[in-house]
């Protein structure tokens, strides 16, 4: 077989005559001439590299070659009908959907609507991959997920590529966490921050978020945080705040250890916002389609 594409139609054309046995037959039941049948079937066999039917008197009958051609254009045809199926928006969600996501997204919105699919739609299957939102930004052009769970700070927007198309999720506020017994400061979020402006800070370890949001806060407040500390997990962030070792933003409703306290943050305040992410022109397809609606009608619930 040549470099040439095999048009798909004229294997139909094939798959007919093997099965009605002649040229006339296949043209009545495709609705074509019969010289349109010789024509695609000669076709087929220049792009292929050789000869597919052979005179029988004033018939034609398969070669061998045309014989084992046929059998493949059935696995071939049903591999297309399947794909188009696949890829129709009014068909049932079927298949493998790749999704990264953060942990939160994972545990609170994925976890929850996996458990819902298994049962609703046993034919989709989701596969988690955990990563933050710069890594699933890099999972995404590479084309190794189908979609993205991601997050920014309300201060600190995230550029999205034109080549993605994002919708919004939830939102969830945050706040400063300093040890327990640290006074907490009366007024607004630059003078809780102004308060730490001795201490250490400690952002996450696997995102730039979180750091944008401090710093820019930070900025506000007139100085500029020191940085040392770098913890990708919410529990050990507390940890570290709880012994001493630094201060940092954790979800306002994220329950404490004793010994870390919340100060609320207003004027400004840091919202968390989270995002669904996908490549342009992929919406459409019926399980990315589906995984999207249940997204946005959790979120509308106000349940993150």
């Amino acid at each position: 077989m040549d470099d040439s594409v095999v048009e798909t139609r004229r294997l139909q054309f094939l798959l007919e005559l093997a099965r009605l046995g002649s040229m006339r037959a296949v043209a009545e039941e495709m609705h074509v001439t019969t010289s349109t049948v010789s024509q695609q079937i000669a076709v087929l066999a220049r792009e292929v590299g050789t000869a597919l039917v052979e005179p029988v008197g004033r018939r034609v009958r398969l070669t061998p070659a045309g014989r084992r051609l046929a059998e493949h254009a059935v696995t071939i045809q049903a591999a297309v009908e399947a794909a188009r199926l696949d890829l129709d928006p009014s068909c049932e969600p079927t298949g493998t959907l790749r999704v990264a996501a953060f942990e939160t997204a994972i545990r609170r919105t994925l976890l929850p609507i996996a458990f819902d699919l298994a049962v609703d739609r046993p034919g989709l299957r989701l596969l988690f991959h955990e990563h933050e939102p710069d890594e699933a930004f890099a999972l995404l052009a590479a084309d190794r997920v189908d979609l993205a769970l991601v997050y920014d700070y309300d201060l600190a927007p995230a550029p999205f590529d034109a080549s993605l198309a994002a919708t919004p999720l939830w939102t969830a506020p945050w706040s400063l966490a300093v040890p327990a017994a640290d006074e907490v400061p009366a007024g607004t979020a630059l003078d809780a921050f102004a308060a730490q402006r001795d201490r250490d800070w400690i952002v996450n370890s696997r995102g730039t978020a979180d750091e944008r949001a401090v710093r820019t806060v930070a900025s506000m407040a007139g100085f500029e945080p020191r940085i040392v500390q770098r913890i990708d997990h919410l529990d050990l962030v507390q940890d570290m705040i709880a012994g001493g070792f630094g201060v940092g933003l954790l979800p306002a409703a994220l329950p404490l250890r004793p010994e870390v306290r919340l100060i609320a943050l207003h004027d400004p305040r840091v919202v968390l916002r989270s995002y669904a992410v996908h490549r342009r022109g992929r919406a459409d397809w019926p399980p990315l389609a589906l995984l999207l609606r249940l997204l946005v009608d959790r979120s509308g619930t106000g349940v993150p």
